[in-house]
C-alpha cells in the first residue's frame, strides 16, 4: 500500500526539500500572474526574479489556485492520500482538491483520500504536512488517522508580520498614502489567522525590537506554546527571522524553531521582508 501527501504550494515545503521516506510527497503549483508574464509556484521557482517583476508592474497582479484534475492527477499516485490545503478562505484551492478527490474516488474506489483545510497557510501547513507522515508511517485505521489531523489542525496557529504594502496597495486593499506613511516610520502590520480561517489585523509596531516582541505576545494570547513547534518562513528575509527566532525562544517555552524560505504565493503576499510564523 502507497501512502502519499499532497498539497498545495502555499506550504511553503519544497518538494526536494521532503524526507518522506516510505510516503511520497507532491505539491501541486498555484499561478501567479503579474502583468503579462504568468509565474508558476514550483520548486523551480526564483522568488526575487518574481519580486523584481511585481515591484516594477504597476496594475495589480494576481493568482489563480491549481485545477481539480492537477489534484487528480496527483492522487492517482498512492492508495492512502493526505491533502493539506491553504484556507479555503483565501483561496478555491480546498474545492478544487475536493473535486478532484470525487474524481479519483469515480474511477478507484478503493483509494482513501482526506483532504484537510488548513485554514492557514505557510508553516502551519508543513506542521500538519509532517504530523500526517507520522500518522501514516504509523500505520492504522485511515479514519482516525483524519480525525487526528483535524484535531490537529484546530490546534495549530498563525501571525505573520508586514514591512511592504505594494501589493495591497496595487489590489485596492490600502489606500496609497497609508502605505507610503505606514513605510517611512517603520511600521510594521501584525495580523493573525482566525480559527475560521481569515485574516484579523491585530496590531502594528514600530521597530524590529517591537515587532518581534508583539508578535510573541500574540502567540502567547492565542494558546499555551509550551513545547511547541513552530516554523518560521520569511520572504527574502533570513536576518529578520533570525532575530525574530531568538525572540520567541526567549520569550516562549517552545519546543523548537525552524526556518523556511517563502515559496511564490506567500512570497505574493507577504512581500520582501513579511514574515509568517505557524505553531
Amino acid at each position: 500500500m502507497t501512502c502519499s501527501i499532497v498539497s498545495d504550494s502555499s506550504c511553503d515545503l519544497r518538494m526536494n526539500g521532503f524526507e518522506g521516506g516510505s510516503v511520497l510527497f507532491e505539491t501541486v503549483p498555484l499561478r501567479l500572474q503579474v502583468g503579462e508574464r504568468e509565474f508558476l509556484d514550483n520548486d523551480e521557482l526564483e522568488i526575487p526574479q518574481l519580486l523584481r517583476a511585481m515591484a516594477g508592474e504597476k496594475a495589480a497582479s494576481s493568482t489563480a489556485c491549481p485545477s481539480p484534475a492537477a489534484f487528480a492527477k496527483a492522487f492517482e499516485k498512492g492508495d492512502r492520500i493526505v491533502c493539506v490545503t491553504i484556507s479555503s478562505n483565501l483561496s478555491g484551492t480546498y474545492n478544487a482538491a475536493m473535486l478532484g478527490r470525487e474524481m479519483i474516488l469515480e474511477e478507484h474506489p478503493e483509494k482513501e483520500i482526506c483532504v484537510i483545510d488548513s485554514k492557514a497557510t505557510a508553516g502551519a501547513m508543513i506542521l500538519l504536512i509532517r504530523r500526517a507522515k507520522a500518522l501514516l508511517e504509523a500505520g492504522g485505521s485511515f479514519e482516525e488517522i483524519c480525525a487526528q489531523l483535524r484535531l490537529y489542525q484546530a490546534a495549530l496557529r498563525t501571525c505573520f508580520t508586514l514591512e511592504s504594502f505594494d501589493n495591497l496597495i496595487k489590489n485596492g486593499r490600502m489606500r496609497p498614502l497609508v502605505g507610503t506613511l505606514l513605510h517611512s516610520l517603520g511600521i510594521h502590520v501584525i495580523a493573525d489567522a482566525t480559527p475560521q480561517g481569515t485574516i484579523r489585523v491585530a496590531g502594528k509596531a514600530r521597530g524590529e525590537l517591537k515587532t518581534c516582541q508583539a508578535i510573541t505576545a500574540l502567540m502567547r494570547e492565542s494558546k499555551d506554546c509550551t513545547g511547541a513547534e513552530v516554523i518560521l518562513c520569511h520572504c527574502e528575509n533570513l536576518p529578520g527571522a533570525l532575530k525574530l527566532k531568538e525572540q520567541i525562544l526567549k520569550d516562549l517555552p517552545v519546543k523548537s524553531v525552524e526556518l523556511f524560505p517563502c515559496r511564490g504565493l506567500t512570497s505574493f503576499y507577504a512581500m520582501e521582508k513579511g514574515l509568517i510564523v505557524g505553531y
